[in-house]
């Protein structure tokens, strides 16, 4: 794969190397869904390269840009500045977080109604899990059979993100974890912290908010696991082609028995 690619039916994909605190590679990749009305959805986490534009200008009209989580805000003004017209849809977390106060966003998970419809459900659902640290959405588009997350699921190493780069993306020491839950990678980072175990490990605890975490990690990954999808594109690591379902279902499967 290059940096842009198509990996279904008006499913792009624009991947770059991505090193979290400048050691860890684990690749970064916006995601790009042109909707059943000529418009585009983008899921940004990577730079508005020039490359990156052209590709969705000729996918159509960009009518949402959107932040997966509390950590993936860093480009919303970026393509907002691109895209006056889109409409901007983030976790509450990632609207507090985001640099530009100024930055008009026109829905927030976690504050909205969580029956809210932002428009592009026709297309695409989602899910967002309130339980979970970095506040994440995960998104199901039907038509291609494809789940979209960012930090939910990672598939490392990220090969096909540093096919480009002098570095392999293999992880120092471990080399790679194929699949893996997001929240184990994060104790690599900042979230190494007991706040953090309340989504990775939530049953070890007896305080009553945690438990509310761990009841809500167990509806959302339920909800998810019922939708009817074969690949996974996740922001870090490598498309799991076919077996999407499978990884999630082993990533998952303490919160789902």
């Amino acid at each position: 794969m290059s940096d842009m690619d198509t990996v279904a039916k008006d499913v792009w994909i624009f991947s770059k190397p991505f090193a979290r605190g400048g050691l860890i590679p684990i690749g970064g990749r916006s995601t790009a869904v042109k909707l059943s009305n000529g418009g585009v959805w983008v899921l940004a986490s990577t730079p508005l390269s020039t490359e990156t534009k052209s590709t969705l200008d000729k996918m159509g009209p960009v009518e949402y840009i959107v932040s997966a989580d509390r950590v993936h805000h860093l480009f919303l003004t970026e393509y907002k500045t691109a895209y006056p017209n889109a409409k901007v849809i983030a976790p509450a977390d990632a609207v507090e977080r985001h640099g530009n106060k100024d930055l008009k966003v026109d829905g927030i998970w976690g504050k909205d109604p969580p029956d809210t419809k932002y428009g592009f459900e026709d297309d695409i659902q989602h899910c967002y899990f309130s339980g979970f640290v970095n506040k994440d959405v995960a998104f199901f588009h039907p038509a291609s059979k494809t789940l979209i997350e960012a930090d939910l699921l990672f598939n490392l190493p990220a090969t096909e993100q540093y096919s480009k780069s002098k570095t392999s993306g293999k992880i120092p020491v471990f080399g790679g974890f194929n699949p893996m839950a997001g929240p184990l990678l994060a104790l690599l980072g900042r979230w190494a912290r007991t706040e953090s175990m309340r989504s990775l490990h939530p049953c070890l605890f007896v305080d009553s908010e945690w438990c509310e975490f761990a009841r809500a990690m167990k509806r959302d990954a339920k909800t998810v696991s019922q939708w009817d999808f074969e690949r996974i594109i996740p922001c870090h690591g490598d498309v799991i082609e076919q077996t999407g379902k499978k990884a999630w279902l082993d990533c998952y499967r303490h919160y789902l028995n």
